[in-house]
Parts: structure tokens; C-alpha cells; sequence
């Protein structure tokens, strides 16, 4: 039987510790190796210290070039069934080699947050101005959009960027697929193994520094948060933990008003289960927020926003509070800190939003069937799609020879 192969090609390579996008991107070579394909992983970015030991996990690892047609060889050689573009950047980068030289390849998009949504929201926030969808439409929307519609399957986190998508663009719903985060159950096990109300404390936000919403909501709790809540919680600590914290980031920290930035977590959940109370008050954002699941793990409730707990909880109660208004989050979150019966009834509302909403059984065995039934049905499948191929002839005319030019500009 022919070994079945799949080629991932990140922005980076993975660091799960570090951000939820590295997170993701385990998760989802794990539903490959579960299916026993063959997995490359490939990058053209340099390794750091927290990148993942991808051969450890049985995959092969390749270091890749921008604008070389050393990618090309490459390909031929592998020949993949399936090639996952980590975020559009890359699917423009590579996307049209991949067609060119891997025609019958199923290239699937994963975008990890819909990019031109995020920018959308920040540019809204910096201006002081409302959000409403005419904010969209953007350069940066009309190249993320492009790399969907030249993909045959885009990977969609949210539920709302599932909509915005469908609704807002009229992007057909046949070349999206809602895959959230693919989490292990909330056992009773486990929740025993929890530590109680009482054996915790302080406050903790969590985010890796290099995205914008994280370092933008740290200035927001210092600023606008802190002093206010420090007089309803006199006595408690506030713990910033964050991957790559720069001088701007470390010059917060202020001992004498209990706000603490604490740098990298190694284990974000580890960390987690030892504080009463995740806040995170994010002001601009996309997709889901990796630090929420992390939260819900560990049975640690939290006080957010309503772009912060965006498309997480369905129809379900949030495990603690959702506000916006500043002195309502904080007279929520010292209300959740201190009452015990209320802190026990969020958590358990966090183990329900696991269970039903992201337990990794009600997903993957239908998106690998799905992905198989595809690749039988490509021809049909692109056929029905044909902006695609329109798309991709006229990217690989524009991309191809600007590429090459850069090749041989290189050269010398």
C-alpha cells in the first residue's frame, strides 16, 4: 500500500510553548501521525531554542529557501499527497510552486486567525473608532482571501471568522473547513487532581509579546485595569507571563504596585493552575485565544472581553465573566477572586465549553475522511472552484517571475 505523505510548511517552526499558533500546529501534525502518514515538516525561518524536537515525534525536518528553486527540486523529490500552508504569507511564497511542480497535491491553508480581521480591529482601537465591517476591506484582506480562494481547503479556528467569511465575502462554504482546537477531555481524574480555591492565588495574564493584541492588552491592565482593581484587591498580585518580553515589556514591572512581569512561562499550564484567576481584558483580536483553553485545563476561570472570548464558548456559560465596561471587569474579577462558590461553578462551566466544544474526538476522524474524500474528488472539486485556477494562473505569472528575479538577482 502506498505510504501516505503530507507536507507542512510553516512561517516558522513550531514553539508550542510559546504561542498558541506553535500549539495549533502540534495539534495538527498529531492528527497525521495518528493516520500514520509520512510528515515533512519544512521552514525557511531559523530554529530557536524552544522550537519543537519535530524528530522526536517521528517527523522529518527540512530547512527550505525563500526564492529558490532549490524548493522545486525539493517537491519533486517528495512528492506529497497533502501540503498545509501555515498562514497565507506562505501560501503566496510557495503556493504556486507546489502547483506547478505537485499538481495533484491537496494544498490545504491553515490560517490560524484571519490576519486582515485582527488589523481590522487594531487599526479601529488605535483610532479610537468604531469597528463595523467596511473596516475589512483592506489589502491585507484582499491577499488572505486570494491564498483561500487559490487553496482547495481553508482551516478556520472560529466559528465567526467562519460567517464574516461566508457572509461578508461570499466565500463558498465547500472550500472552508471549522477546525478548532483539538483538546483532550476533562476527565473527573483530572479535575480531582486540581488544586482548590483555597490552595491558590493572585491574578495572571499570559501571551507571547510578539503578537500585538498581548503587549496592547498589557498596557491596557497597567494603565487602565490595575488601579482600579489593586484597591478592590489590596493584598493581591497580578503576574504578567509572556515568550520573547522586550525592554518595553520588562520596564512594567513595579514590585511596589504588585505588577509583576514574570517573562516566559515554560509550561503555560503549569503555571496556570497555580493562580485563581486568568484576566485578560483584549481590546483587538482573531480567531480563539489559545490562553483560555490553556485556563480551562486547568481549571483556572477568567474575566475577558467579548473580542477575547470571540466564537470560544458557543451557546455555553463563560467560565467566569465576559465585560467590557473597565469598572464592570474589575468589580467582576474581584467579585470571582473572592467568592468561592461562584469560582467553582465557572470552573465547571470551563470543563463543559472543553468537552462539548473542542474535545478532539468530534473532529478529527471527520476532517481526515473529509481530506481523503477530497483528494479522490480534486478534479470535480476544482472544477466547481474555478476562480481558483483563475487565481493561481495569474499568481504564478506575477509570483513566479518576481521570484525568479529575486533568485537570480541573488545570484550576485
Amino acid at each position: 500500500m502506498k505510504e501516505k505523505k503530507v507536507l507542512f510548511i510553516g512561517l516558522v517552526w513550531p514553539e508550542p510553548t510559546s504561542s498558541a499558533a506553535g500549539f495549533r500546529m502540534i495539534q495538527l501534525i498529531d492528527t497525521f501521525i495518528n493516520r500514520s502518514y509520512h510528515i515533512t515538516f519544512a521552514s525557511a525561518a531559523a530554529k530557536s531554542p524552544y522550537s519543537e524536537p519535530l524528530l522526536s515525534l517521528g517527523v522529518h525536518e527540512e530547512a527550505i529557501m525563500l526564492n529558490s528553486s532549490s524548493f522545486d527540486e525539493f517537491i519533486v523529490r517528495l512528492q506529497p499527497d497533502i501540503v498545509v500552508f501555515d498562514r497565507f504569507m506562505v501560501e503566496e511564497q510557495y503556493g504556486w510552486r507546489v502547483a506547478q511542480h505537485c499538481p495533484n497535491a491537496l494544498r490545504v491553508l491553515d490560517t490560524e486567525d484571519l490576519h486582515f480581521l485582527r488589523q481590522a480591529r487594531q487599526t479601529c482601537v488605535k483610532n479610537k473608532g468604531d469597528f463595523s465591517f467596511q473596516e475589512l476591506f483592506t489589502d491585507t484582506a484582499k491577499r488572505e482571501i486570494a491564498s483561500i480562494l487559490r487553496c482547495d481547503l481553508s482551516l478556520i479556528i472560529s466559528e465567526s471568522e467562519m460567517k464574516i467569511l461566508i457572509e461578508v465575502f461570499r466565500i463558498s462554504p465547500d472550500i472552508l473547513y471549522y477546525l478548532p482546537f483539538l483538546e483532550n477531555e476533562i476527565t473527573s481524574t483530572e479535575v480531582k487532581q486540581w488544586k482548590l480555591f483555597k490552595e491558590r492565588k493572585n491574578l495572571l495574564f499570559i501571551g507571547n509579546f510578539i503578537h500585538e493584541p498581548n503587549w496592547h492588552t498589557v498596557q491596557y491592565l497597567k494603565t487602565q485595569i490595575w488601579p482600579q482593581l489593586r484597591k478592590m484587591l489590596p493584598k493581591v498580585e497580578l503576574h504578567i507571563y509572556g515568550s520573547y518580553a522586550s525592554q518595553k515589556v520588562l520596564q512594567l514591572n513595579n514590585p511596589k504596585e504588585n505588577f509583576l512581569i514574570k517573562g516566559r512561562a515554560e509550561s503555560a499550564r503549569l503555571t496556570m493552575e497555580n493562580y485563581r484567576l486568568l484576566v485578560a481584558p483584549i481590546q483587538f483580536g482573531a480567531g480563539v485565544k489559545g490562553k483560555f483553553i490553556d485556563a480551562m485545563q486547568t481549571g483556572t476561570p477568567s474575566v475577558t472581553t467579548t473580542v477575547g472570548a470571540e466564537a470560544m464558548k458557543g451557546n455555553l456559560d463563560w467560565n467566569g465573566f465576559i465585560e467590557d465596561n473597565p469598572e464592570a471587569f474589575c468589580r467582576k474579577t474581584a467579585e470571582l477572586y473572592e467568592n468561592e462558590n461562584l469560582w467553582n461553578t465557572a470552573q465547571a462551566h470551563g470543563i463543559r465549553i472543553i468537552n462539548e466544544r473542542y474535545e478532539k474526538q468530534k473532529y478529527q476522524a471527520d476532517f481526515m475522511t473529509n481530506l481523503s474524500l477530497l483528494k479522490v474528488q480534486i478534479d470535480r472539486h476544482r472544477q466547481q472552484n474555478f476562480i481558483s485556477q483563475i487565481l493561481l494562473h495569474h499568481t504564478m505569472q506575477s509570483t513566479k517571475y518576481m521570484s525568479l528575479w529575486i533568485e537570480e538577482k541573488n545570484k550576485f
